[in-house]
């Protein structure tokens, strides 16, 4: 569902991060992932360290991130592995870009319970604020795509901006979540709804009302 992905010129994208390497921080948390598995299975990292490369490239391009091919080598080359065996993991896996995105990586929902509480709302409200799917605003703030399941379904509609879920969604929540990013401001995160904390029931438990205020042991009941 989610939009076609450009990738940029290899010549072009190969002059700008040729030289990539994990900066003095970012190789101390690299070296502490790869120092939680066993010698001689340091390729286990590999999916922590491939997000550690697009977190630096973010910091330095002020982007959610991506991960341009030498970085994808880079991190090939860091843990001893093939470069096709790390490209297969940065292409599996959704939440590594392989294009550049903007500021804030908009990832819509669009599965059933996502579209049958209202999903199609929340691409209109994007699309008002001129996102398109699979492209990035002219002003480099917002990349929007549609992705599949993303495990919130009990707080549908919802979706996820960089690392944070914004849930329980309808048009006007998601119109000023946009224009709050837009303004610099940080909206809430997790549910929208007013009252709900998390997943548990809107207006409260309907079943098990027992346990609402302790750990209740229903075996004698049953």
């Amino acid at each position: 569902m989610a939009g076609a992905v450009h990738i940029p010129d290899e010549a072009e994208t190969r002059a700008k991060w040729g030289g990539f390497a994990f900066s003095p921080a970012y190789k101390a948390k690299a070296d502490i992932f790869i120092g939680r598995y066993p010698a001689g299975r340091q390729q286990s990292a590999v999916m922590a360290l491939l997000d550690l490369a697009q977190r630096q490239v973010g910091e330095e391009t002020q982007t959610q991130g991506w991960l341009p091919v030498p970085v994808i080598e880079y991190v090939a080359s860091y843990l001893g592995m093939p470069y096709m065996r790390t490209y297969e993991v940065a292409t599996f896996y959704t939440m590594y870009n392989l294009a550049p995105v903007g500021r804030f990586h908009v990832q819509i929902c669009g599965t059933t319970p996502c579209m049958l509480r209202g999903s199609d709302d929340i691409i209109a409200a994007c699309k008002n604020r001129g996102l398109v799917k699979g492209g990035t605003t002219p002003d480099g703030l917002f990349t929007l795509n549609e992705v599949e399941c993303m495990g919130n379904c009990a707080s549908a509609p919802m979706v996820q901006i960089n690392d944070d879920n914004y849930e329980d969604l309808d048009y006007d929540s998601m119109t000023a979540i946009l224009s709050d990013l837009a303004e610099g401001k940080q909206p809430k995160v997790g549910t929208q709804l007013p009252g709900r904390h998390t997943v548990e029931p809107f207006g409260g438990a309907t079943t098990l009302q027992a346990m609402v205020d302790k750990n209740h042991d229903y075996r004698g009941d049953w």
